[in-house]
């Protein structure tokens, strides 16, 4: 994965075989990524690289997110549950995601479209982090299954990158296993897993 912030706007973010190639994702987005991230560096977020991709962060705090993929581009929020969404743009990112947490852009124009809705959304999560004000805490515990718990205590790796996805992305590993009562198919899931868990994804994401 990139760790200069430079190198995802003009090569990708390092995460698969089309990283630096004419096919990757950020060449086809590049300038709508452009577009968000003038508009978060105007804002006043401070620009960094965490998990292959630029994140913006006020107050010490992870605001947002970019994602490029074959069908889109993504601007995600973090701390999504105190959004309130007055204009009805943020989307869910899969079944198993507890709140809306982003715009999805399938044009390159509609991030100038929606350059005013962009930043109001913006200032109002960075106002939440101002304020240290935190999403109430999900206090339901997953029930993680023999194979998992397992394979994490025997893997400081996987544990470490495991508790540090986001409580959503941690259950739809849960779910998917769930899926199968067969303890042998279970940790072949596990190990087919371990390189999107240890890159910070879901279950379902790409």
């Amino acid at each position: 994965m990139i760790t200069d912030i430079e190198d995802y706007f003009t090569k990708g973010c390092g995460r698969c075989e089309r990283f630096a190639g004419p096919d990757c994702s950020t060449r086809q987005w590049s300038l709508g990524l452009n577009g968000l991230r003038q508009i978060c560096t105007e804002a006043g977020l401070v620009e960094m690289v965490k998990w292959g991709h630029p994140c913006y962060m006020h107050q010490g705090r992870n605001i947002v997110i970019f994602g490029a993929f074959r069908g889109d581009f993504r601007l995600t929020f973090f701390n999504a549950a105190l959004m309130k969404d007055p204009e009805g743009v943020l989307e869910k990112q899969g079944a198993n995601t507890q709140h809306p947490d982003m715009i999805r852009f399938v044009d390159n124009a509609d991030v100038a479209r929606m350059e005013n809705v962009i930043r109001s959304y913006l200032k109002e999560a960075m106002d939440y982090a101002q304020a240290g004000i935190k999403p109430p805490r999900d206090t339901s515990e997953l029930e993680l299954q023999d194979e998992l718990i397992d394979a994490l205590d025997s893997d400081p790796e996987l544990a470490e990158a495991f508790w540090s996805l986001t409580p959503g992305r941690q259950k739809s590993y849960v779910i998917n296993l769930g899926s199968t009562k067969n303890p042998a198919t279970r940790m072949v899931r596990i190990e087919k897993f371990r390189p999107k868990i240890i890159a910070g994804k879901g279950a379902l994401d790409r």
